[in-house]
């Protein structure tokens, strides 16, 4: 059986049904189908955020919003001065669903409650009459004179505009690398550290804010650094491990990481600080409180990482004793073995390469008639709605570009 379509739209998540609505309510007549392989649709929108949708971040400027993508902040540029973060709030408002900020500015419906963005696009899909059929995984991509064919398992389907918003999913990577396009291969984002060290095995759940460097390499991050019971991870770590994606791919997760629990205190202020809690505190036990700001049980072990007893008083700290502080506290050495997955996060850097799209019209730069949404192409963010946000823009200047 073979069906027309105007538009055909490959992928049932957040950008193509974002993506869907905006056409049809841009231009009513469009006849469009989204297919989905699996038996149902959003299915990353439901678990996102622990199940209550973080929708995007309250970050409105274009050039800081763009900071928050390891891959894709220079293309992202010129998207974002068309539809921001302001634009998505304004958007999901006229459509019945109020947004709230949270501390960290993160964006969640005021319903704390995926299921309202779910609710808002199947209600939107129905009554723009947009068909959404499920189980329909797609084997083949044609193009001819004008138009596309798309086989699935069930049927054929054709249509004269093509939009590609299937995540990562190599299957449809490996199709429309088929078409010429280039791949970049996916490795893993956002990921947490496997760290086995005595200094760190008993602080489980303890938070300091610091920088974090990869050891020969230009990588670092700074942040809040969270102790877990396989090693490290937290806001600082995950930038480390979003940014540097490719590079500690290919050192297999075997690396040296440097940590200035100090967090922009050079080795030489450090130790300067020290030698005068050494004259203040002279007749108080090194141990027993921490002088800087972080917890005094991460001190505790920093001092004893650095060869001094327990009971040792301020006054009689050697030379070298001073120096080991100084360097455990601002270029600290943990090996790390390996990564763990944050959270349910699963996040991968790679897809469709970036200098083959046309990103003031989301369009393939080698197929007319050929677009693409969301994180099928070489682009991801840090945690915090920023992929969400990704997906809402590229598909808001695909229907845009369509419908002019």
């Amino acid at each position: 059986m073979n069906s027309n379509f105007d538009i055909i739209i490959v992928g049932g998540g957040a950008a193509g049904f974002f993506t869907a609505i905006n056409l049809v309510e841009n231009n009513p007549k469009l006849k469009v189908a989204i297919l989905e392989r699996g038996k149902t649709v959003l299915e990353k929108v439901r678990i996102s955020g622990g199940g209550r949708c973080n929708v995007t971040h309250a970050c409105f400027v274009p050039n800081d919003l763009v900071k928050f993508y390891p891959r894709g902040e220079k293309e992202l540029r010129g998207p974002f001065h068309q539809f921001c973060s302001g634009d998505t709030i304004a958007w999901f408002e006229r459509h019945g669903v109020e947004l709230k900020i949270e501390e960290d500015g993160r964006m969640f419906p005021t319903s704390d409650s995926s299921q309202t963005i779910i609710d808002c696009f199947l209600t939107a899909v129905k009554n723009l009459k947009i068909e959404v059929l499920t189980g329909q995984s797609v084997q083949s991509l044609f193009k001819g004179e004008g138009y596309w064919k798309v086989e699935t398992h069930h049927e054929t389907f054709s249509c004269q505009k093509l939009i590609m918003t299937t995540g990562s999913n190599p299957k449809i990577w490996e199709l429309l690398h088929n078409l010429g396009h280039t791949i970049v291969p996916p490795v893993p984002s956002l990921f947490t550290f496997n760290i086995k060290d005595a200094r760190i095995k008993d602080l489980m759940g303890l938070s300091a804010f610091a920088n974090v460097k990869v050891k020969n390499s230009k990588l670092e991050a700074a942040g809040p650094l969270l102790i877990t019971h396989w090693g490290m991870s937290g806001p600082g770590i995950l930038r480390l491990s979003a940014w540097g994606a490719r590079e500690l791919f290919d050192k297999q997760y075997q690396f040296v990481l440097e940590v200035n629990w100090l967090h922009e205190v050079p080795f030489e202020d450090a130790l300067e600080t020290l030698k005068n809690l050494k004259q203040e505190h002279a007749k108080k036990a090194v141990s027993k409180k921490s002088p800087f700001d972080f917890p005094n049980r991460l001190w505790e072990s920093l001092v004893l990482a650095s060869g001094i007893l327990n009971e040792t008083k301020w006054a009689d700290l050697s030379k070298k004793q001073l120096t080991d502080l100084a360097n455990q506290l601002t270029n600290g050495q943990f090996q790390v073995n390996g990564k763990s997955t944050f959270k349910e996060e699963f996040v991968t850097a790679g897809g469709i390469d970036l200098k083959e799209i046309n990103f003031k019209t989301m369009e393939s730069k080698l197929h007319e008639n050929l677009f693409f949404a969301g994180e099928i192409v070489n682009i991801d963010a840090i945690t915090g709605g920023f992929n969400f946000q990704n997906a809402w823009t590229s598909g808001f200047i695909v229907a845009q570009k369509i419908t002019e």
